[in-house]
Parts: structure tokens; C-alpha cells; sequence
């Protein structure tokens, strides 16, 4: 069995120019988010439970190994670089998931990932490796354990509230860094990372899209008739309806809500919205 972390490195403290709006960032204060961490701790957990391989896995240039150097020596058995560069700001998610899985040594039966990235912050990447594993998707999830062949998870909901989620494999989930916090790696681990080979597996570029010249939406124009009269005062009036007979407007009191039910659908019938 194979759980993958899926890891994003990209600028924790990047700069924006306030007067050309250029973004600076630093290899040095480059890295894994708090979620991206909480990803690998949940992996790592996965992993112990169902005795199984962890892999560690990012898209991104040679500056990243350092942040798989890091997952190394907190317990990953594996870790695969697929060399490519940042994405861009047209990128969906879709080409860094193909890109992802076009990395993996085999298929995952469990992929975790960040609920979103401090660059693009869009959350859409794990979606995307739902869909193309076939897999079932978990999505924004606040704990993640694995217990009798299955896992077992919560999700946090809108006004304070909580979904308690059971799902098999395989399975994506993302993980928001709510109350996990990646293990400290053992001395002997960092210093045997820190001289490991990464290995590097080149699968193509990222895709992006030109947006082009950006436009207020207009929809497309209907066609009408032209209204029917000689003198523009019968025009005017085909034009507005004022001369068509109509159902004038009734107001509905009902008592119950049994009473407004039929009404509805009284109403429906009547146009031909309800059989």
C-alpha cells in the first residue's frame, strides 16, 4: 500500500511591490505551508496504521529538495521531485495534478495534500487527482485517522459545524493545519537527509492559458418580433403589454403550511411548470 503527501514549495513570505505590484519571492524563505505539514503528519499516521509505504512528493525546481530532505528525515520512506517550475497564475490545478501523478512510481491508495497554497491559495489541485485517480475526495478536513480498513474523518462546516465522514480507498484528502503539528525529526534522520540523493523525475511542463483582453459579460441578444401597428402609439403599447389580458395579482394568506403547499402547486399546474 502506498500514501502519498503531496507537497507544495512555494514563498511563505513573498513580497508584493506596492506601486508595480511585482511579486518578490526567496528560496530562503521558500518551503512547505503549516497544511502542507499537517499533510505530511497525516500521512505519516496513515502510513503507520495500515503498514504502509509514505512518499513524499512535489512539483517544483532544484530548491525544493531541501523541503523533501525535510520530509525525509521526518519519517517518509520515499520522496519524488518532478522538476517544473512554479505554476503560473493560469493554471487551474489540473496540469499540477497530471504532473503529480505523473511522478509516482505506482498508484496511491491514499494521497493528502494542503487544503490550499500560500501562492495561489486555491485549493483545486486535490480535486483534480480525484478525478483522474477515480478515487473518492475529502475535502477541507480538520482530523484524518485510519482504523479498520478504512478512514475516518472530520470536516469542517459553515456556523461552527462539524461533518463526520467514514470512506474507503482509494482516497484524496486535504487537510487544513488545525491542531497537527509535523513531528520533530530525530537528529540522526536530519543528518542522514541531509547528504540523500532526491530523486528527480522530468514529466513534462505546466500548462497555462492567455486569458486575453478581459470584458464585462454581455450575453447574447434575443431575437423578437417586431410589434404589430401602424401608428408608433399601438407600437408602444404591443411593446409594453399594456393591452394584453392578464391574471391580475392575488394575495395569499394561508394558515398552514399544508395551505401554502397546494397553492404553489396549484399555481405551477396552472402555468404548466407541474403536471
Amino acid at each position: 500500500m502506498l500514501v502519498v503527501a503531496a507537497l507544495r514549495w512555494s514563498d511563505q513570505r513573498a513580497a508584493v511591490d506596492p506601486l508595480t505590484g511585482e511579486v518578490r519571492t526567496d528560496v530562503h524563505t521558500s518551503g512547505a505551508s503549516a497544511a502542507d505539514r499537517a499533510a505530511l503528519e497525516h500521512a505519516l499516521r496513515i502510513a503507520e496504521a495500515f503498514g504502509a509505504r509514505c512518499l513524499a512528493v512535489t512539483v517544483g525546481p532544484a530548491e525544493a529538495d531541501d523541503m523533501l530532505r525535510d520530509a525525509l528525515s521526518s519519517g517518509a520512506h520515499e520522496v519524488v521531485r518532478v522538476d517544473g517550475p512554479p505554476a503560473t497564475v493560469a493554471e487551474d490545478g489540473s496540469a499540477t495534478a497530471r504532473l503529480l501523478l505523473a511522478g509516482l512510481p505506482e498508484r496511491p491508495d491514499v494521497v493528502v495534500c494542503g487544503d490550499h497554497s500560500a501562492d495561489r491559495g486555491t485549493g483545486s489541485t486535490p480535486a483534480f487527482l480525484a478525478q483522474r485517480l477515480g478515487a473518492c475526495q475529502a475535502l477541507g478536513l480538520i482530523e484524518l485517522s485510519a482504523a479498520d480498513g478504512a478512514l475516518h474523518a472530520v470536516r469542517r462546516l459553515d456556523g461552527g459545524r462539524r461533518e463526520r465522514l467514514r470512506f474507503g480507498l482509494p482516497a484524496v484528502c486535504s487537510v487544513e493545519p488545525a491542531g497537527v503539528v509535523l513531528r520533530r525529526a530525530p537528529l540522526p534522520a536530519t543528518i542522514a537527509a541531509r547528504t540523500a540523493e532526491i530523486p528527480v523525475v522530468r514529466a513534462g511542463v505546466l500548462e497555462s492559458l492567455s486569458a486575453g483582453a478581459v470584458k464585462a459579460y454581455r450575453p447574447r441578444p434575443r431575437a423578437l418580433p417586431a410589434p404589430v401597428g401602424a401608428e408608433p402609439h399601438q407600437r408602444v403599447l404591443a411593446l409594453t403589454g399594456a393591452l394584453v389580458e392578464r391574471t391580475p395579482p392575488k394575495v395569499v394568506r394561508p394558515e398552514t403550511a399544508e395551505e401554502a403547499a397546494r397553492e404553489l402547486l396549484d399555481y405551477l399546474r396552472r402555468h404548466g411548470y407541474a403536471p
